[in-house]
């Protein structure tokens, strides 16, 4: 057990979200947040003196010692939705020469993101809200109740995300126009206007792979490591014959499950060479066709499970390997 004694204060918030990650390394990289920690941690923590959290670490890290373990608090003061996971803003080498390059400075700035594939439970819970309020949502595809939706066009995911923010009372991100007078809600647009300061939507490239990342530099995999394992991820060595319940493997270095394996990820880019300079929030090309998807799958083999590694499809494409998760931005109540 890790017990910490801590102060935090903010002078314009009655209350934070706190939490605890550690590094195994002196500091070099770091894990977390913890979930198994009790005590003055999480949301709604009020601003004070003499706070105090425990961490599990024998049942989350058994059998790992070390004399260079280091432990961070962190508090933040933007309540993101219980579920998602903030990623901070910050700059990051983006592609990898020895998977798909060439390797740039791209600076995302902070966004929240899934902790967890959009389940089937969840998209047929806004789907139901979204059929009653003008959208044309399909019914998507699962091998299980607790498994990641599938089987749905990335058109279908755009319009969710706008109906899973108009559901809980949000701005949606997606229009038919530029003007972004008229709420995308049906039909198949090939190019929507986007708010990105406004609702749910689809991470772009950059912010996915940064996210993927989990603050670790030149690995090949979401983990943190050059080496993949069945223990890891669910890609076709494991020989599942489908996807396993979201959140079977471990967290990344941010807190997000399965970024590598069970089903590709959708993203909002259209395909396109990178850029050979530094870039801040890019969001893909202005022009194109195919859209890029992320992360591997229980499918296809070890090599698309990179973290780095692209692939792209026309957006009328669907099938059981592909999902996603969606992101919110800065400031979203």
């Amino acid at each position: 057990m890790v017990d910490i004694n801590y102060d935090v204060a903010d002078p314009d918030s009655p209350t934070l979200t706190v939490y605890l990650k550690v590094s195994a390394d002196g500091g070099a990289t770091w894990k977390g947040p913890v979930e198994l920690v009790s005590g003055d941690v999480g949301r709604g923590i009020v601003p004070s003196g003499g706070k105090r959290l425990v961490w599990d670490a024998g049942k989350e890290m058994p059998n790992q010692f070390g004399v260079k373990y280091r432990y961070r608090i962190g508090a933040d003061d933007w309540q993101v939705p219980l579920g998602m996971a903030v990623i901070p803003a910050g700059r990051f080498q983006m592609g990898d020469d020895r998977v798909a390059g060439p390797e740039h400075t791209v600076t995302v700035s902070a966004f929240a993101m899934d902790k967890w594939e959009v389940s089937i439970e969840l998209w047929e819970s806004v789907r139901a809200w979204g059929i009653t309020h003008g959208y044309d949502l399909v019914a998507g595809g699962s091998f299980g109740a607790k498994h990641p939706v599938h089987s749905v066009k990335w058109f279908d995911v755009v319009k969710w995300c706008n109906a899973r923010s108009e559901k809980e009372g949000r701005v949606p991100a997606y229009y038919e126009d530029g003007a972004m007078t008229q709420v995308y809600r049906g039909g198949e647009k090939a190019r929507a206007g986007v708010k990105w300061d406004a609702g749910y939507r689809l991470p772009t490239e950059a912010e996915w792979e940064k996210a993927a990342r989990g603050g670790v530099v030149g690995k090949l995999y979401a983990w943190g490591t050059d080496e993949i394992s069945t223990e890891l991820a669910n890609y076709s060595a494991s020989n599942k014959g489908g996807t396993t319940p979201v959140g079977s493997y471990g967290a990344n270095g941010y807190g997000l499950y399965d970024m590598a394996g069970n089903v590709f990820e959708l993203t909002w880019d259209l395909y396109g060479e990178y850029a050979q300079t530094a870039q801040t929030d890019p969001r893909g090309p202005s022009s194109g066709s195919d859209r890029v998807f992320r992360g591997g799958s229980w499918g296809i083999n070890a090599v698309s499970c990179r973290v780095a590694d692209r692939s792209a499809h026309d957006p009328r494409f669907w099938g059981n390997r592909f999902g996603f998760r969606s992101v919110l931005p800065p400031g979203q109540p």
